[in-house]
């Protein structure tokens, strides 16, 4: 398996977290889930292996001369395109990060390896957990996260229940809402006992807005989308569009910060000229080369041009 040539990418803006500068800490989509909505592509090495995927230092190498370039972001996410608590070097990656950087880290999780209490362990050594829950049934956990085959949803909210339990940091919960899928009554008064059990600090939803693995994923509307949070709590947010972000206006922007942006997060024109503080002009000169050369695809969703790079399988 090949590691990642760039492991460290970004800045890319995150609805959630501000301006993220990203660590990929396993190859392109190893993953436990194939989630329905992954905004990435659907997975290709679907696998519970916990394993040194990339290198820490390698990482570390890579963040060191970032910093040192003068990168400005709010957050260091553990995240990228797959999922990073299978990289067994999580903890030690963090170690590592704390002697170079006093920004915060957060990470970004599919929750399926918390009830592990190594990587509960691990992951406790970040400020904050961004972890996800979009199915508590089973039938619907199949449907909408298509996990590995030993993966139970029992286990994953316990896991979840037990972090809580030992983690003094910040839990923002996501949960993805695919119409038709996990939004009948049934499925949400389940969901809604199992935030309870959880107790994270805050609740995230998500649908989708953005080219999705599967065809045909049905988002939900806004006003739907405010009906869900006001029956799960209190708690519940609508996560605001990421055109809000910072910018990362100032440095020399070229078609390398594009295709930075755009390989992990397919993004609208106008998605690329707020993160990358670009006029739409100049923003439509940088990709025209590269759509020519095709390192750029682009794809429709209800109309809208997105723009990504091609996939391997």
């Amino acid at each position: 398996m090949t590691e990642p040539t760039n492991t460290v990418f970004g800045p890319v803006p995150s609805r959630r977290l501000g301006l993220s500068l990203g660590i990929d800490l396993v190859p392109y989509k190893v993953c436990s889930l194939d989630c329905v909505y992954c905004q990435i592509d659907r997975t290709t090495e679907k696998s519970l292996t916990r394993k040194a995927y990339v290198d820490i230092q390698t990482i570390l190498d890579q963040l060191k001369a970032r910093l040192a370039d003068g990168v400005k972001a709010d957050v260091i996410s553990l995240t990228g395109s797959g999922e990073p608590t299978l990289n067994t070097g999580l903890g030690d990656l963090i170690d590592g990060i704390r002697t170079l950087t006093s920004i915060p880290i957060a990470i970004i999780t599919n929750s399926t390896l918390l009830n592990d209490p190594e990587v509960r362990t691990q992951c406790a050594k970040a400020d904050m957990i961004l972890p996800s829950l979009d199915a508590v049934l089973p039938e619907a956990y199949a449907r909408v996260n298509r996990p590995c085959e030993s993966l139970t949803v029992q286990a994953l909210i316990q896991g979840l229940v037990d972090f809580r339990a030992q983690f003094s940091g910040q839990i923002w919960l996501e949960i993805f809402l695919v119409e038709g899928l996990n939004t009948d009554p049934d499925h949400l008064d389940a969901l809604k006992l199992a935030i309870e059990r959880i107790a994270p600090d805050r609740v995230q939803l998500n649908t989708a807005v953005r080219p999705t693995a599967d065809s045909g994923i049905a988002r939900l509307s806004p006003e739907r989308m405010l009906a869900m949070a006001n029956h799960l709590g209190p708690k519940c947010e609508i996560i605001a569009d990421f055109s809000k972000a910072p910018s990362t206006a100032g440095e020399a922007i070229g078609p390398a910060h594009i295709l930075n942006l755009v390989d992990r997060h397919p993004s609208s024109m106008s998605d690329i000229c707020t993160c990358l503080g670009l006029p739409l002009a100049r923003a439509e000169d940088l990709m025209t080369p590269l759509l020519q050369s095709r390192q750029v695809l682009c794809i429709q969703r209800d109309g809208t041009p997105f723009y990504s790079t091609p996939k391997s399988t």
